[in-house]
């Protein structure tokens, strides 16, 4: 999940571009807010959305990629519930963007208070 870019470690380009992917879908982000509350089983996810089981299964197998949810098939009902890698690495690529910001500003700030003393 992880690669070296310039010098630092950073959160792979294509695992990142998944989860952008995942989490850029109205319908993908329901089932994430469904899945915060509880496991559900494919056919309980359907209900409220008004798509298919097949539909369902599509969302859920790029959620999957992203590693935003696991599901497992017990018998004949297969259960979706909340994979925590996902978020994780989400976590930590907003992190690593904002502490590189935050450096970038408070640079700023320096050169703009040495403007001002001069």
């Amino acid at each position: 999940m992880r690669n070296v870019d310039q010098g630092a470690l950073s959160i792979d380009r294509q695992f990142i571009d998944r989860l952008f992917h995942a989490l850029g879908d109205p319908t993908r982000r329901a089932i994430l807010d469904r899945l915060v509350e509880r496991p559900e089983s494919v056919s309980r996810l359907a209900e409220p959305l008004g798509i298919t089981i097949t539909a369902v299964m599509q969302h859920l197998e790029i959620l999957e990629e992203a590693k935003l949810v696991r599901t497992e098939k017990l018998g004949r009902v297969r259960t979706c519930r909340i994979e925590t890698a996902g978020f994780l690495a989400l976590e930590q690529w907003i992190r690593d963007h904002r502490t590189a910001w935050e450096r970038k500003l408070d640079r700023l700030g320096e050169l703009l208070a040495e403007k001002d003393a001069d």
